[in-house]
């Protein structure tokens, strides 16, 4: 699998999804300042509910904007045994009952599913708890990550 043609995937994602936020920001901006939102008594609070609204919005547009940029930024390599694994890394691992699935780890603020060559791949922060247990380790290591009252234990099958 290429992970360049991955990245293009995520970056094309986050794309999307900030025009997106950007156009419900911008809604919301609207309904904030319309002329029928100004409160008409001290228990009218459409007008600063939709100043909330508004708010979040531009707070989401500006995550989104920061994370598109330093996904833009990610170069991913080839991988190296002696670093282990590291941003821009394909792993494939096998949970303890068989079950085996494909992450991307890149930087975080960019979790999806993908689906490349019919194989659906997760996108993978590495501020995530599972990206955090996964920097360093290489094909054949085990990690062990909480779930609730039990561990959850994966095996590293392979990295490029």
């Amino acid at each position: 699998m290429d992970k360049n043609l991955l990245l293009q995937d995520v970056l094309s994602h986050l794309q999307s999804d900030l025009e997106q936020a950007s156009l419900a920001a911008l809604s919301a901006h609207e309904a904030a300042t319309h002329e029928e939102n100004v409160a008409e008594n001290k228990y009218d609070t459409l007008g600063l509910e939709a100043a909330y609204l508004a708010s979040g919005q531009a707070r989401r547009v500006e995550e989104l904007r920061q994370t598109l940029i330093t996904w833009r930024q990610l170069r991913p390599r080839p991988f190296d045994i002696e670093q282990g694994i590291e941003l821009g890394a394909l792993i494939q691992l096998a949970a303890e009952d068989g079950h085996e699935q494909w992450l991307f780890l890149g930087p975080p603020g960019a979790s999806m599913k993908l689906q490349l060559a019919d194989q659906s791949i997760q996108v993978l922060g590495n501020t995530a708890p599972l990206g955090k247990l996964l920097l360093g380790k290489k094909p054949g290591d085990e990690i062990s990550l909480p779930v609730g009252s039990r561990q959850q234990v994966f095996e590293v099958l392979a990295a490029t």
